[in-house]
């Protein structure tokens, strides 16, 4: 379209021009003109129009190339954003996915955890395997607190002088001194006692053989762990749930009194970890100590030494001093006699004079 106004506005011109001739020239100078004219036209014409053409082609491949350029790095941001979200989807999907299977495993561990408390009700019911539950409870405390058994601390299962075996002997520091720990487990009633779907009356019966069963437990440990000259004058029941602790404490202060008048001091497992690791603590304390004074000995002793020491090393200096002084007088009386060798070589009686007179002096000096 551009090319066809532009001929259009040379068309006109031409035109012009012929008008402007004919006005001034007679016709065949025109005629001459206008071929020329035709002729410079035709080829400037087509000049422009190649030109034209070039740089009409050349902007459009400039710009297909810039268009292709924005096209690429559109399509590469596109393509990295795509990349980016695809794996942030994925990885979203993996921690759905892991956290599905963690609670897959969770609820796994959770049935088998009640497998296992129904397991563990069935195995309490029994008396004899109660009384092993509370002693594993025991020494897993007391190797918790002193670590394994044999260390001189505590004894496992041990047997007393009327023949009695404690669950545990504690060889306490000081005034506690030698404490027996049994555990006790009296469970049925108590269970009986807190069932709500028993009647009230029910449950208070189950109370009172509940508050009996526990009268009987300290009874028994205060008359076989409680030996003048072989333990103190107390001992420790150990009760390896904290309900039953809990329960006790709470609501039944008349046994926590019973067992203070027979010198039985009722524990549960948080009490006894809290007893033991005080007792654990006086014991390193009072071996502390014992290293701390044996130090302090050794330290007096290396002070003595270390006194004598200094005073031989002071000895040992001032000989030292005395030696380097009389070595420097014989440094001084060598040189002079050297000297005097080499004068009497060279037969310089002059010299060999002021030399004697030096000698003399340094006599007199020394005497």
């Amino acid at each position: 379209m551009l090319e066809y106004i532009i001929i259009g506005i040379l068309v006109l011109v031409v035109i012009l021009l012929i008008i402007i001739l004919v006005k001034n020239n007679d016709g065949k100078d025109i005629i001459e003109r206008m071929g020329r004219l035709d002729t410079s036209l035709t080829k400037e014409i087509g000049e422009f129009k190649l030109n034209f053409s070039k740089d009409l082609r050349s902007d459009f491949e400039v710009l297909e190339r810039k268009i292709e350029y924005k096209l690429n790095v559109i399509n590469d941001r596109v393509n990295k954003e795509l990349n980016d979200n695809f794996e942030k989807s994925n990885k979203t999907f993996m921690n759905v996915l892991e956290r599905l299977n963690k609670i897959d495993e969770a609820q796994k561990k959770i049935d088998g955890l009640t497998g296992e408390i129904v397991s563990l009700q069935s195995v309490l019911t029994d008396k004899k395997t109660r009384g092993t539950f509370g002693e594993v409870n025991l020494e897993y405390i007391l190797k918790n607190a002193f670590g394994p058994s044999g260390t001189g601390i505590y004894d496992i299962q041990h047997k007393m002088s009327n023949d009695s075996i404690a669950d545990s002997l504690l060889y306490a520091p000081a005034p506690l001194g030698t404490i027996a720990i049994d555990s006790k487990f009296p469970l049925e009633n108590y269970q009986r006692m807190v069932d709500k779907n028993r009647t009230r009356d029910e449950r208070l019966s189950y109370e009172k053989s509940f508050v009996n069963d526990v009268k009987k437990h300290i009874n028994d440990i205060s008359s076989k762990y409680i030996i003048p000259g072989e333990t103190s004058d107390e001992a420790i029941m150990f009760l390896p749930a904290e309900a039953i602790f809990a329960e006790i404490n709470a609501y039944h202060p008349e046994l926590l009194n019973y067992a203070y008048s027979k010198k039985v001091w009722i524990t549960g497992p948080t009490t006894l970890i809290s007893t033991l690791s005080i007792i654990s603590m006086i014991l390193k304390n009072m071996e502390r100590d014992k290293y701390a004074k044996i130090i302090h000995e050794e330290l007096d002793r290396l002070g003595i030494e270390f006194g004598r020491y200094k005073e031989r090393w002071d000895k040992l200096s001032r000989s030292v001093k005395s030696v380097n002084q009389s070595l420097d007088d014989l440094n001084i009386t060598t040189d002079k006699i050297t000297k005097r060798f080499e004068s009497i070589k060279n037969v310089d009686i002059d010299k060999i004079k002021s030399e004697d007179i030096l000698l003399l002096d340094d006599g007199d000096k020394n005497e």
